[in-house]
């Protein structure tokens, strides 16, 4: 039986200018699974996130989480009806601590929601540094606050922006693990953009691959070297 489609994009267009950078997305994030959306720089990536969270407003087409249309919500909206997202670079607020920054998460709950102790187990360096500020971390430490950050308010669909970059190996590694364990848990979609092909390969339940804002191939995680995609990155 296949698993809900959570997140269902159709015929999404984006413009800068006169430039099209996004040619008629479509595509479904199922519950419980972990969505690939690989490509070279320049191919749309984030500005296809950036459009899934409302910070680009679609020009065409229509995005549905839940059953419901969010095409024109507002990326706070969004984010109360349970869209998480880490931005590429990572955006703590770096004079902030990190305690701070996770209650940022939590800015659409009501006042005094506590931190969800959770976040801690994903990421127990968090607890440790809870009075550090965020620009004292490391990269890797940052790229884990991020990903708490968004996971405060309890999203439905988490959206990471290539977590991986300028991240130590063994970091990566703890973060490979949490997007695992929390897809395996059946109660989110996860979309993933990433670079890095093997992190990809080893996360992705489906994945989707972008040239000149286009999807020019997809398909299921698990046959990701035998349709060639590797091939398809390095070329």
């Amino acid at each position: 039986m296949a698993a809900e489609a959570l997140l269902k994009v159709d015929g999404l267009n984006q413009y800068y200018g006169g430039s099209h950078i996004l040619r008629n997305l479509g595509f479904e994030a199922r519950i419980g699974e972990v969505t690939v959306v690989l490509g070279r720089n320049g191919v749309g990536k984030t500005t296809l996130l950036k459009s899934l969270m409302g910070v680009v407003p679609a020009k065409t087409g229509s995005v549905k989480l839940d059953g419901a249309d969010i095409t024109k919500a507002t990326p706070y909206e969004r984010v109360r009806r349970g869209i998480g997202y880490v931005p590429q670079g990572r955006e703590i607020f770096g004079r902030l601590t990190v305690e701070e920054n996770l209650r940022m998460g939590l800015a659409v709950k009501p006042g005094g929601t506590p931190i969800p102790a959770e976040l801690f187990d994903l990421f127990p360096i968090l607890k440790q540094f809870i009075g550090r500020r965020g620009g004292d971390l490391s990269g890797g430490q940052q790229q884990q606050l991020a990903i708490a950050r968004a996971l405060a308010a309890g999203p439905k669909l988490l959206m990471l922006d290539e977590p991986t970059e300028g991240i130590q190996p063994s970091i990566i590694k703890d973060i490979g693990r949490v997007i695992r364990m929390l897809a395996d848990r059946k109660t989110m979609a996860i979309v993933l953009v990433e670079q890095y092909y093997d992190f990809a390969a080893e996360l992705a339940d489906q994945y989707l691959v972008m040239e000149r804002g286009e999807i020019v191939a997809r398909g299921r995680g698990a046959d990701m070297e035998a349709d060639g995609v590797r091939r398809k990155m390095s070329i």
